[in-house]
């Protein structure tokens, strides 16, 4: 007898396992229509993150693009979640290139180009992916293309993360700033774009992380990225895409444009401005002058790259110290010399410092302004943060599918400058949905920007 789910769609045969697990082919017996079915999680497995796996699964469903795997539901059926989305007879692209070897150039353009515009379609709807690799592309026997699995599979069962659970994607594929332990955005989206374009051109990954995890990680990190001279006219798009800089990367519209126009685009590489000046960072105290030239970026977050460094010798079972800063290395403190007794008992003004209430009152005010005006709450957004969240049209695509945000609940930490809070969107189309969010905040003479979104 066949299996049926949440009493509306008959199992038929098994068509593909990842490290989900198996997707189903499947009828829809309401419908009358062939659906592909894929278990996310058994209930027990799921336990928080329920509520993200059903708040991804709307927002992929909002999404309308001939180049994306449609997603049609959210089937409970009692112990089990799974993923109803649009059936697509295919191989992924990473069985593909196992089949026929490495494709050449102008084998690879056409169907990256088409994945491009999918991820670009996305981007503009304001969705990140968070896993963009060969085998998330399907390739029909006419060679279109589908990207799928839209940031939806990523729960604890999922092998693609690491031992620790903090770094989420296919490793291979990670841009460096994620493998650092950053949010995952659109520019992450584009490096992982490029690297699955190395991976068609060599048949590999750029990162071979089948052995040591933690030492192809450290490479990603801190290493440029292996190039290859099987890239041809293609190797602008390369360096384009694995740009370790998020805010120099291209766009996926800049890639697919780029890969549209054939070998002739080779004249026509899309250029980025020089970044802005880095801002200085206020402080309660005076710092070494080297110390106040750091862009707008959570404390919390400083020490990443070092704790990637420190992991990684721990797991080659290295011991001793890590030395994040040489205090003898400073330079002594210096005092002038006051020129009367008055001036040598004056008192400096102690520099602003984040509180919690002036934390929350920025959020409150923030999302009272966005719905209202982007363009305005746009410039809230430190240019970092603008520039790898897709920029202002990415931003518009959200937020101009919002009615109203209503803030239900707020807590700022002041010393780690984030504020979590819990917005009830009142959407234009479709159910009104609750979300909890929590963004990283910079401050500068009592000025506060948001810098992230966890």
């Amino acid at each position: 007898m066949q299996q049926q789910v949440a009493g509306r769609y008959t199992l038929l045969r098994e068509v593909g396992r990842g490290g989900m697990g198996a997707v189903w082919l499947a009828r829809d017996e309401v419908l009358g229509r062939e659906v592909a079915l894929k278990r996310l999680a058994h209930r027990e497995g799921l336990g928080a993150t329920e509520e993200r796996v059903q708040r991804e699964a709307r927002v992929s469903a909002m999404l309308n693009h001939a180049g994306v795997v449609a997603v049609f539901d959210l089937a409970d059926d009692g112990d089990d979640l799974w993923l109803v989305m649009e059936y697509v007879d295919s191989v992924d692209l990473s069985t593909l290139v196992r089949r026929e070897g490495p494709l050449s150039p102008d084998q690879t353009a056409p169907l990256m180009a088409q994945a491009a515009a999918a991820l670009a379609a996305a981007h503009a709807a304001g969705i990140v992916h968070r896993d963009v690799k060969p085998g998330n592309m399907l390739v029909t026997r006419e060679r279109q293309v589908k990207l799928g699995d839209f940031g939806i599979a990523r729960t604890g069962a999922d092998a693609s993360l690491t031992a620790t659970g903090l770094v989420t994607g296919s490793p291979g594929y990670l841009a460096p700033e994620v493998a650092a332990g950053g949010g995952a955005t659109a520019a992450s989206d584009v490096w992982s774009l490029g690297a699955s374009i190395f991976h068609t051109l060599t048949g590999h990954p750029p990162y071979d992380t089948s052995g040591n995890l933690m030492g192809a990680l450290y490479r990603l990190v801190h290493e440029e990225p292996p190039r290859t001279d099987r890239a041809g006219w293609l190797d602008p798009v390369l360096r384009g895409t694995m740009e370790r800089d998020p805010q120099q990367r291209w766009s996926a519209r800049d890639v697919q444009v780029f890969l549209a126009g054939g070998p002739g685009a080779a004249a026509a590489v899309p250029t980025r401005p020089a970044p802005p000046p880095r801002p200085q960072i206020a402080a309660a105290q005076e710092a070494p002058a080297a110390e106040q030239t750091q862009v707008f970026a959570p404390r919390r977050r400083t020490p990443l790259l070092a704790a990637v460094a420190v992991l990684l010798l721990a797991v080659l079972g290295v011991g001793g110290w890590l030395v994040l800063r040489d205090e003898s290395s400073d330079p002594p403190a210096t005092t002038a010399e006051p020129t009367d007794q008055a001036s040598s008992t004056e008192t400096t003004e102690p520099a602003p410092t984040p509180t919690r209430a002036e934390m929350e009152a920025f959020i409150t005010d923030y999302l009272a302004l966005v719905v209202d005006d982007p363009d305005a709450a746009f410039e809230h957004l430190t240019p970092a943060f603008q520039q790898t969240s897709g920029g202002l049209e990415s931003y518009h695509g959200w937020w101009d599918t919002v009615r109203a945000a209503q803030l239900q609940q707020v807590n700022a930490d002041p010393d780690r400058l984030t504020v979590t809070y819990r917005v009830h969107y009142k959407m234009k189309k479709g159910p009104d949905r609750v979300d909890d969010v929590t963004v990283d905040l910079a401050y500068e003479d009592g000025t506060y920007l948001i810098n992230g979104e966890q």
